[in-house]
């Protein structure tokens, strides 16, 4: 599992699964999209507005990588 969040546009991503296949988004609200892959198992989680949703600072022990604008 691999959790990064982009402070520029306040996205949060979870990545359930590393192995590279294709998917199919799925919105199932304004804020989220899941991934969708191989035997309909969900891939990962996007979360739109993250900040207004989720303390990232709660995700701990999970590693997460920030991404800052301009690098």
């Amino acid at each position: 599992m691999h959790v990064s969040y982009n402070d520029r546009i306040d996205l949060l991503y979870i990545r359930l699964d590393d192995k590279k296949q294709d998917v199919i988004n799925r919105r199932v609200s304004n804020d989220v999209v899941l991934d969708i892959g191989e035997g309909d198992k969900i891939i990962g989680i996007e979360i739109l507005d993250a900040s207004k949703h989720v303390t990232l600072d709660r995700l701990f022990p999970v590693k997460y990588s920030v991404s800052k604008a301009g690098v």
